[in-house]
């Protein structure tokens, strides 16, 4: 899919009163070591840890409050009109708050499948459908930490093109965020000092046609 606009961003879009809520309210539930999907929800041994920890290394929450989503939606929505790509969605997935402390990272990666949501149970809305657009929200202030670049690469991992990496520096602003399509590759560069907070949403459709 040739793009005009890799991704779109919005620079202080959430008050930061707002960010700060939702650090608080994430750092009250207990965080989880963060996986990527070949590993699903199984209990990793010690060797599959390590493996993992060379391509993702991070801490998580899940959460699914409708006052975050309205925060956020619109401007998927904006996001998605403005760059041209007018992708169709009607779902959104459970919002993933992240902690990147020193050393931590999460290495080049797509958010999208190569297949369709299969049923979880029969009201499932996610069945058949497939990750359209990502956002990614910053809920850290910069003089807070130091490295932890998002990165995209605009080649797309066209193995014909040279390596085309675009650092987003829009979206350093504490409540700034970035609207990019989910099959973009991108990476978060290892956080040098403090700690960096961030809400990624995955958001959904039926299948490009």
């Amino acid at each position: 899919m040739n793009l005009t606009n890799y991704c779109w961003w919005f620079q202080k879009a959430v008050p930061e009163r707002i960010c700060d809520d939702i650090v608080k309210y994430a750092k009250s539930i207990k965080d989880e070591m963060a996986v990527t999907g070949g590993y699903g929800n199984k209990k990793l041994n010690a060797k599959e840890v390590k493996d993992l920890k060379k391509k993702r290394n991070s801490d998580i929450v899940w959460l699914n409050d409708r006052w975050i989503y309205k925060e956020i939606q619109p401007y998927v929505n904006l996001a998605n009109q403005n760059a041209g790509w007018n992708f169709q969605w009607d779902w959104s997935e459970s919002c993933q708050f992240t902690k990147y402390k020193k050393g931590q990272y999460y290495d080049w990666h797509c958010d999208s499948w190569d297949k369709p949501y299969l049923p979880q149970n029969q009201n499932d809305p996610t069945y058949g459908k497939i990750r359209k657009l990502s956002v990614t929200l910053s809920l850290s202030d910069p003089k807070e930490y130091s490295g932890g670049e998002l990165e995209f690469d605009f080649r797309n991992m066209d193995p014909d093109k040279k390596r085309n990496v675009y650092k987003c520096t829009e979206i350093l602003p504490k409540g700034s965020l970035v609207v990019f399509p989910s099959f973009v590759w991108h990476r978060v560069c290892p956080v040098k000092k403090g700690s960096r907070y961030s809400l990624v949403i995955w958001n959904l459709g039926w299948p490009f046609k």
